[in-house]
């Protein structure tokens, strides 16, 4: 597995449409969807199973359910170096648990999965680089 494979492999998702809890290439994905999507094409059978999740999970758990998800199976990777491949976690709120991923695909730009839209590729402008708070590098890619 290299990084070009994992965007690579991103990459085939771009158009699928938004489906809350979903996990299917062309069919329905979020963005914890994506990432499973493209972690199962890239190492085989996920980690651990998805639990059930409400659009607003974040803000009424209050936990940081995503990222110590990430800090189990992903290899943690200084925002200021992460790479083309990384997972990306997003916080859209200062005081609100991380909810957000994308998969880098350059320094400047991700695949991600969001509400309204489907799958896309998308710059990693001033607006999410205020909201980045934690990138992750899948296990096994060498650096």
């Amino acid at each position: 597995m290299t990084r070009a494979d994992i965007v690579a492999t991103a990459r085939r998702w771009v158009g699928t449409p938004y489906a809350h809890q979903a996990s299917l290439i062309r069919v329905g994905c979020d963005c914890l969807g994506l990432v499973r999507g493209v972690w199962r094409d890239v190492i085989g059978e996920e980690p651990e199973a998805a639990p059930a999740y409400t659009p607003d999970w974040a803000e009424a758990l209050g936990e940081e359910t995503l990222l110590d998800a990430a800090h189990r199976h992903f290899r943690c990777v200084a925002l200021s170096e992460f790479r083309e491949g990384d997972i990306l976690l997003f916080r859209f709120r200062e005081h609100l648990p991380a909810k957000h991923l994308g998969v880098a695909t350059s320094r400047t730009h991700m695949i991600h999965a969001h509400a309204g839209a489907c799958v896309a590729e998308v710059a990693i402008g001033a607006h999410w680089r205020k909201k980045l708070v934690a990138a992750f590098a899948f296990p096994g890619v060498p650096d």
